[in-house]
């Protein structure tokens, strides 16, 4: 892989483990076009691929806010089996879905949450 290349995929690996890390989430939104642009990865690698790697910053940034108990564990334990249960279903999904429709749902969220968030 050429060294370019590689510096940019560390960049925007980095501006999307900070954002998952501030935001609490959507790190991934971020990953897929990063992937998409300067990995040249088809759709549906670059979705799994962002789940991959959000992992890390996920469980990084889940550790820090639970060491500064931001984190309560009423409410933790059971939206982590929710999340768990739904994104091993989606992930079986992803591996089903036309590569068009992947992107067109992926659009679609992106837009209403940022609308929900600009008028909230």
């Amino acid at each position: 892989m050429k060294r370019n290349k590689i510096i940019r995929l560390g960049a925007g690996g980095a501006v999307t483990g900070a954002v998952n890390g501030l935001l609490g989430g959507g790190g991934g939104m971020l990953a897929v076009p990063v992937l998409q642009r300067w990995a040249r990865l088809p759709v549906r690698e670059a979705h799994a691929t962002a789940i991959a790697v959000i992992l890390p910053a996920s469980l990084l940034s889940g550790c820090v806010y639970l060491s500064e108990a931001h984190a309560p564990f009423g409410v933790l334990i059971p939206a982590a089996l929710g999340v768990a249960l739904g994104g091993f279903f989606g992930a079986k999904l992803l591996a089903r879905a036309a590569p068009g429709k992947i992107t067109a749902v992926f659009a679609l969220l992106m837009l209403a949450a940022g609308l929900r968030m600009f008028f909230s």
